[in-house]
C-alpha cells in the first residue's frame, strides 16, 4: 500500500488529467427585498469567493482540517505514513490524515468506498488539483460542496440553514461552530448537539490561535459572543410558495444550462408572520381536531405576498393553497349577493329568514330559529342561509356561477341548489384571487409569483408584464357589497377579524359537519384568505370560520398593512343609472327589491358581537 501511494505522489506531471468537476446548475429564489428562500436543482453552489468572507472564516476550516493547507502539495506526506502504520496494525483501510485538496477530490470524482485502492486515486487526483489549481480556487471550491448536516451542502447554505444569515456576516464563533461540524455533522450539530457543537467550535478556536489565525484576545472574545440556531429552517414555511413557481420557472426557461436568479413577489417575513400564527392558532384549536391551516395574502396588481400550503413544510410538503379543493362555505355567498345587487336589489331590500324548499332541498341555518324579516345586510352578516340559498334560486344560480367566474374561480362550479352555500370545491389561492376585485375598486387580479429570472450573471431571461386588468364589478354594486361585507365583521360572524382603524370587509365559512372553516377577507389593495381543516377531511369540533380562520387572517393582516401599502377599499367606477330589476314576487318570498335608489351606506340596527355563536353555513343541511 504505502508503495503504492508514494508511486501516486512520485508521478508528478505524467498524473493523468483529471475527470471534468461537473455541477448541475441551481435556480436561486429570492423574495422581494432580496433574501434567498430557495434554491432548486443542483445540491452545490458555484465555488465560494474567498475575498467575500470574513478573513476568519476560511481560517476556521484550514486550521481544524488541514493547518498545513498552504504548505504542502495536496497530501501531508507524514501524516499518511502514519494513519497507514496506524490502520494496517488495526487490520483497516487507511483513515485520517487526509488535507482539504484529498476531501475535496474524493468529494468531486470518488464513492466514499473505504478501501486501499481509493484512497490512492484520492491522492492521484489531489496532486493533479494542486497543480491545476490556486489553493484560494481549492479552497473555495472545498467550502462550496461539503456537507454541514441538516441538508445544508456548502458554507452559503449552512450559514443560512443555521444562522439565517449569509456567509458574508458569519461571527468569529459561528464560523468556529460550522468548522466543527466537519469532524461529523451529526454528532456536533449545534441544533440536536448544542454542548458538543460548543466543545468542538472551542478546539477550532484554540486550533486558531495556534495558528496566528486569530489573537488569544479574539478567542475568549468568540467564547463570550453567543448566538441564535434555528431548529427549523427560517426559509421553511416559503417552501410551498418556491415548489409552486419552481414549476412555472422551468415552463418558462425549459431546463437550465447555466444558474439562474429568480426575483419573486414573495415577502418572507410576512411568510414568516403566517406560519408562526397558524402555527400557533391551530395547536390552540388542536383540542377540535384542528390540523392543518392554508393562507393566501395577495396586493392589489395579483402580487402573491405570502403563500402557505401547511403548518409544517417538512412533514408535510402537499400545498394546500394551490392544490387543495375544498368547499367554501359561506365564503361563497358574496358571490351569490353581488349577482343580486347587480339585479337591482340593494342592501336594505327587505327579505325574511323562514323555513323554504328549493326542489325538495330545504337548507337550514347554524342556529335553530328564524330571524323573521331582516334586510339583505343582515342576512350576509349573520351568514343567513335561507335567504342566500332563496337569493340565488330567483337571480338564477347561472348567473351566480357566472358571477363567481368572472372574479376568479376556475374550478367547475356546481348549479344544484345547494350551491348558494359553498358546495362548489375551490383552492385558497383561486378564492384570494376572485376576492382581490373586491380590494382594487372591481378590476381583476391576477396572482403570480415571478417577477424577473435572470442568469447568474444579470441578463434578464423574463420579466413579468402586467395584463390588462378588467373591470369585473362596477358601482353601485360594488360600493353596496362592500358595505354589506364590512357589517361582517362590524357586528357578524367575523367580528373577531376587526382591526382598529381599518377599512376591512370579508366573510367566514364553515362547511359540512365542519369539515373545511375559512375567512376570506380584504382591505385596499390587499386579500387574504384563510382555509383550516384536517387533509383526511374528518369533520372538526364545531370549529366554525368565525373562530380559527378570523383569528389566523387577523394576525396576517395586522403585519401586511404595516409592510405592504394599504389603503381604504375604493368603490370603483359607478355604472351610469340602470333600470331596477323586480322580480315577481312568489307567494313563499314576499322580499321584493324596494324600487328606491341604493342607499350606499345602509345603517343597520346593530347588534352585539357574539363570536361564540356564529350562523354558519353547513353544506348538508337538514331537511326540513
Amino acid at each position: 500500500m504505502i508503495a503504492l501511494l508514494f508511486a501516486a505522489m512520485l508521478q508528478g506531471p505524467e498524473i493523468p488529467r483529471l475527470p471534468p468537476i461537473r455541477r448541475d446548475p441551481q435556480i436561486t429564489y429570492l423574495d422581494r427585498s432580496g433574501a434567498v428562500i430557495g434554491v432548486r436543482g443542483g445540491k452545490f453552489a458555484p465555488p465560494v469567493d474567498l475575498a467575500r468572507l470574513p478573513k476568519y472564516v476560511p481560517a476556521a476550516f484550514v486550521a481544524i482540517e488541514d493547518r498545513r493547507f498552504y504548505e504542502h502539495s495536496g497530501f501531508d506526506a507524514v501524516g499518511i505514513a502514519r494513519a497507514v502504520v496506524r490502520d494496517l496494525t488495526k487490520g483497516r483501510a487507511a483513515q485520517g490524515a487526509s488535507t482539504i485538496t484529498q476531501q475535496l477530490a474524493r468529494n468531486l470524482f470518488l464513492s466514499s468506498d473505504r478501501t486501499l485502492e481509493r484512497k490512492a486515486e484520492e491522492l492521484v487526483y489531489a496532486v493533479e488539483l494542486e497543480q491545476t489549481y490556486t489553493k484560494a480556487e481549492i479552497l473555495g471550491l472545498y467550502l462550496s460542496r461539503v456537507y454541514f448536516g441538516a441538508g445544508a451542502y456548502g458554507i452559503e447554505a449552512a450559514s443560512q440553514r443555521y444562522f439565517n444569515i449569509p456567509a458574508s456576516r458569519l461571527s468569529l464563533r459561528q464560523a468556529a461552530a460550522l468548522a466543527a461540524l466537519m469532524k461529523s455533522p451529526t454528532n456536533y450539530s449545534p441544533i440536536e448537539h448544542r454542548d458538543r457543537s460548543d466543545e468542538r467550535a472551542t478546539l477550532v478556536l484554540d486550533a486558531m490561535v495556534e495558528t496566528g489565525a486569530i489573537t488569544s484576545a479574539e478567542r475568549a472574545k468568540a467564547l463570550k459572543s453567543s448566538f441564535k440556531v434555528y431548529a427549523e429552517a427560517p426559509t421553511a414555511p416559503a417552501q410551498y410558495f418556491v415548489d409552486w413557481i419552481d414549476g412555472q420557472t422551468r415552463a418558462l426557461v425549459g431546463a437550465p444550462t447555466k444558474d439562474l436568479v429568480v426575483d419573486t413577489t414573495l415577502d418572507l417575513p410576512l411568510e414568516t408572520v403566517a406560519a408562526e400564527v397558524a402555527r400557533d392558532t391551530a395547536t390552540r384549536y388542536a383540542k377540535q381536531r384542528v390540523e392543518q391551516a392554508a393562507v393566501v395574502t395577495l396586493d392589489g396588481d395579483g402580487r402573491v405576498r405570502a403563500l402557505l400550503g401547511g403548518i409544517d413544510y417538512s412533514k408535510s410538503p402537499y400545498d394546500r393553497a394551490v392544490d387543495a379543493h375544498r368547499q367554501p362555505g359561506s365564503a361563497w355567498k358574496p358571490f351569490v349577493y353581488l349577482t343580486a345587487l347587480e339585479a337591482g336589489r340593494t342592501p336594505d331590500t327587505a327579505v325574511v329568514d323562514e323555513p323554504v324548499t328549493i326542489d325538495g332541498w330545504s337548507p337550514s341555518n347554524f342556529e335553530p330559529e328564524f330571524l323573521g324579516q331582516i334586510t339583505l345586510e343582515r342576512a350576509l352578516a349573520l351568514s343567513v342561509n335561507t335567504v342566500a340559498a332563496r337569493l340565488a334560486d330567483e337571480v338564477g344560480r347561472p348567473k351566480v356561477a357566472e358571477t363567481a367566474k368572472r372574479l376568479g374561480i376556475r374550478s367547475q362550479i356546481n348549479l344544484d341548489p345547494a350551491m348558494a352555500l359553498g358546495t362548489t370545491t375551490v383552492s385558497p389561492l383561486e378564492m384570494a384571487e376572485a376576492y382581490g376585485a373586491f380590494s382594487t375598486g372591481g378590476r381583476r387580479v391576477y396572482a403570480y409569483g415571478i417577477e424577473r429570472i435572470r442568469s447568474s450573471g444579470g441578463q434578464v431571461v423574463f420579466q413579468h408584464r402586467q395584463d390588462a386588468r378588467p373591470e369585473v364589478i362596477n358601482s353601485p354594486p360594488l360600493a353596496e357589497l362592500l358595505q354589506m361585507m364590512r357589517s361582517v365583521i362590524a357586528y357578524g360572524t367575523g367580528a373577531r377579524a376587526a382591526i382598529p382603524g381599518a377599512d376591512l370587509a370579508g366573510k367566514t365559512g364553515t362547511a359540512s359537519e365542519y369539515r373545511d372553516a375559512w375567512f376570506c377577507g380584504v382591505t385596499g389593495n390587499l386579500a387574504t384568505v384563510v382555509w383550516v381543516g384536517r387533509d383526511d377531511n374528518k369533520p372538526m369540533i364545531r370549529l366554525t370560520g368565525g373562530s380559527a380562520p378570523t383569528e389566523i387572517w387577523r394576525g396576517v393582516m395586522k403585519s401586511a398593512m404595516q409592510r405592504l401599502p394599504a389603503t381604504p377599499l375604493s368603490n370603483g367606477t359607478a355604472l351610469p343609472p340602470q333600470p331596477v330589476v323586480t322580480p315577481t314576487p312568489d307567494a313563499s318570498s314576499p322580499a321584493t327589491a324596494s324600487g328606491q335608489p341604493p342607499n350606499p351606506t345602509p345603517s343597520p340596527t346593530p347588534v352585539a358581537p357574539q363570536p361564540d355563536r356564529q350562523p354558519e353555513h353547513l353544506i348538508e343541511p337538514k331537511a326540513r
